[in-house]
């Protein structure tokens, strides 16, 4: 019995080895996510997984789901796992950074996806996170003649691309100076925070409220349906980041006055070829950059960004 039982233990050690390995010849890269809450993080994970597919790449993706820590944890796994390459989603710049240190220090090439961390990975594909807030106030401006009062609903706080959002935000404040900040807050990039925190705002300054600023799409969306409810969206515009299929809607629709689009396909099926890539000239690949621009969605041209 004894036996039987230490030849069936055998089996099963080698058969999670062999889940985590590349026995099969697949290559491995282990992803984690910000968040799967966040429609914009699905599209870039399923992005990520038709490349795979194409290419014959096998993807663990795990769900940090906002947390840091979590995503440390997860990138210690796949290290124990021996994976191939790991693609990072970072939740924070500063708190995800040891994930990045733990990848490198193990020999297993890390590449950020659409967020930065501080500790410089051995690849970046996304975007220029100052890009889209100087695109969505440059609108902004422009639609308010110089002149109003704007509120701004920041992103997780701490994560690159609210940090980078909100100075872009004042650099271009900055060149309008009858354009007024009346309030600005976290709502976490979470739609039903954001409607919560305009019902909040619709309270306290009510008409005096031109023009919202919400740093991605599902927070604009909330904002949107806030002021629809107060019956204000007539008076006040509202911009934001991402052109997910909602905001595009919207945008068509006459309702939200205007998205920045962000390619979350070109992102994450470049991450997918960058970390192969990595994977197969592990010694001859320099770090690497890949940046998408941005392109502002209006009325005029949102019909070519509908699917």
């Amino acid at each position: 019995m004894i036996k039987k039982t230490y030849i069936f233990l055998s089996a099963l050690l080698m058969f999670a080895c062999g889940q985590s390995a590349d026995s099969d010849g697949k290559k491995t890269i282990g992803v984690s996510m910000l968040s799967l809450q966040s429609e914009f993080v699905v599209n870039v994970k399923e992005a990520m997984e038709d490349e795979a597919a194409e290419q014959g790449i096998r993807l663990i993706v795990n769900d940090a789901q906002r947390e840091a820590i979590r995503q440390v944890q997860q990138v210690e796994s796949f290290i124990s796992q021996g994976v191939d390459a790991i693609i990072l989603n970072p939740c924070e710049m500063e708190a995800s950074s040891p994930a990045v240190r733990k990848a490198q220090e193990a020999g297993i090439p890390i590449i950020n996806v659409n967020s930065e961390t501080s500790a410089l990975p051995d690849g970046f594909v996304g975007s220029r996170d100052e890009e889209s807030a100087e695109l969505a106030l440059e609108y902004l401006a422009e639609a308010l003649g110089g002149t109003g009062n704007l509120v701004v609903m920041h992103g997780y706080m701490g994560q690159a691309a609210q940090l980078k959002r909100a100075a872009a935000t004042q650099t271009v404040l900055a060149k309008y100076p009858g354009i007024s900040l009346l309030a600005e807050q976290t709502a976490e990039w979470d739609r039903a925070k954001a409607m919560s925190l305009m019902e909040n705002w619709v309270q306290s300054y009510g008409d005096r409220i031109d023009a919202v600023f919400a740093q991605n799409d599902e927070m604009g969306m909330g904002a949107l349906q806030a002021l629809e409810q107060a019956g204000l969206k007539e008076k006040v515009l509202v911009v934001s980041i991402d052109a997910i299929g909602d905001a595009l809607r919207a945008v068509k629709e006459g309702r939200l006055d205007a998205t920045v689009f962000q390619d979350a396909e070109a992102q994450g099926k470049q991450a997918v070829r960058m970390a192969l890539d990595f994977i197969q000239h592990k010694d001859s690949v320099a770090h690497t950059n890949v940046l998408i621009p941005f392109q502002l969605v209006t009325a005029g041209n949102v019909e070519q960004f509908l699917k």
